[in-house]
């Protein structure tokens, strides 16, 4: 995975905290709801560009890479 896709899906989950934490504050159960989600969009991606990463270190290995 690229520096690129790790800051993308840094900024969304901390964009998603920022949502939750302004909802918790203001009682916007919505906004609040939308943060967490945010949140857990970002971790989802990252863990899929993990199991792209690993994939892709295992095939380098087997060609001697």
């Amino acid at each position: 995975m690229g520096f690129l896709d790790d800051a993308k899906n840094k900024g969304e989950e901390l964009l998603g905290q920022g949502k939750e934490g302004v909802g918790a504050a203001t009682d916007n159960k919505d906004l609040e709801r939308e943060g967490k989600a945010d949140q857990a969009s970002a971790g989802l991606k990252q863990g899929l560009e993990n199991v792209k990463d690993g994939i892709s270190d295992g095939i380098d290995k087997l060609r001697g890479k």
